[in-house]
C-alpha cells in the first residue's frame, strides 16, 4: 500500500499580493486557504483541490525575504495537453508575463519559463511526465 504523502512546497515573499497573481490569477491555482497575522505571518496556499501538492507562500512582517538563489530553482508543471499548454501560456502572458530563456535551455524545447516577482522560475512544459520520465 502506498503511503498517503502530500508535498507543500513553502517559500517566503516580500511581495504577496504580487505573488497571488502570478501562482493564482497567471498559473490558475486555486486558493486553497489563506491567513493574516498568524504568529506575525501573512500567508496563502494555492494548488488544486484534491492533488497531493500545494504552494504556501508567506510573508513574515518585518522580515526581508531575499529573490530565489539561482535561475536554475525551479517548479516545472508537466502540461501533456497542448491546447491546455497553449491558453497557460496565453494566460500568462495577458496578464504581463513574458517568457524568459531557461538557464538550462532543455526547458525552452518544449516549454515556456516565467518568472515571478522574487526571481522564482515556473516551467509550463508540454510533455507528458510519465514518457519523459520512461526515457530517462
Amino acid at each position: 500500500m502506498k503511503p498517503n504523502l502530500v508535498l507543500r512546497v513553502a517559500r517566503p515573499t516580500n511581495d504577496l499580493p504580487e505573488v497571488i497573481r502570478f501562482y493564482r490569477d497567471g498559473l490558475g491555482l486555486q486558493e486553497l486557504f489563506r491567513f493574516s497575522d498568524h504568529d506575525g505571518f501573512d500567508g496563502i496556499m494555492l494548488g488544486q483541490p484534491g492533488d497531493a501538492y500545494h504552494f504556501e507562500f508567506t510573508h513574515a512582517h518585518g522580515h526581508e525575504a531575499g529573490r530565489a538563489p539561482t535561475a536554475d530553482n525551479l517548479v516545472v508543471f508537466y502540461m501533456p495537453d497542448r491546447d491546455a499548454w497553449e491558453a497557460a501560456i496565453l494566460r500568462m502572458k495577458s496578464l504581463g508575463y513574458t517568457t524568459v530563456p531557461s538557464f538550462n535551455p532543455y526547458w525552452d524545447r518544449q516549454g515556456a519559463t516565467f518568472q515571478d516577482c522574487d526571481g522564482y522560475r515556473v516551467v509550463l512544459q508540454n510533455a507528458d511526465w510519465h514518457a519523459v520520465a520512461q526515457q530517462s
